[in-house]
């Protein structure tokens, strides 16, 4: 793998970088291997999970263009996403009290009970995950973490500004 990020890098300097980002890969793998595992042997996709799990915290429904904002995704994934959640009796759909014309996603009963099952299996797995790491490595990460998405975040800011290259 050395080998392979030397001739992706430009020289030594870059090296790290490109060396931080395989490793990154590589641990973003294995934590959604173990977060599919324990999902979807409960009959929801990852992406179904996120959008439960941003549910289950809300206390109130919320519109399917916010929940694709917070994960990134497009609102015609959302919206299957919610279908699945809703055929299952996980979620429903209301009217939005602020706007007649919009529904919001909000969880059911079901919904919150499933999360509840899922809680322990969870915190187990990522107990599993993380062993070894210390509480200030732990945070040190989540905040590397942060940062690097942030930049990200920038950089795709900046390539919508500048649009395609011809």
């Amino acid at each position: 793998m050395r080998a392979a990020m030397t001739r992706l890098a430009d020289g030594e300097a870059d090296l790290p970088a490109f060396e931080a980002a395989g490793a990154l890969r590589t641990a973003y793998h294995a934590v959604e291997r173990m977060r599919a595992h324990g999902s979807e042997g409960r009959g929801l996709s990852a992406g179904a999970l996120d959008v439960l799990i941003r549910l289950s915290t809300s206390g109130q429904g919320i519109s399917i263009g916010d929940l694709a904002r917070a994960a990134g995704v497009s609102s015609r994934n959302v919206t299957g996403l919610v279908d699945t959640l809703e055929r299952d009796g996980l979620v429903r759909r209301v009217p939005d009290p602020e706007d007649r014309r919009s529904v919001l996603a909000e969880i059911t009963p079901a919904g919150q009970a499933w999360i509840e099952a899922f809680r322990k299996p969870s915190q187990l797995a990522m107990r599993a995950m993380f062993q070894g790491f210390t509480p200030e490595e732990l945070l040190a990460f989540r905040d590397l973490c942060l940062r690097l998405a942030a930049n990200q975040h920038r950089l795709a800011a900046h390539l919508r500004q500048i649009g395609p290259r011809t």
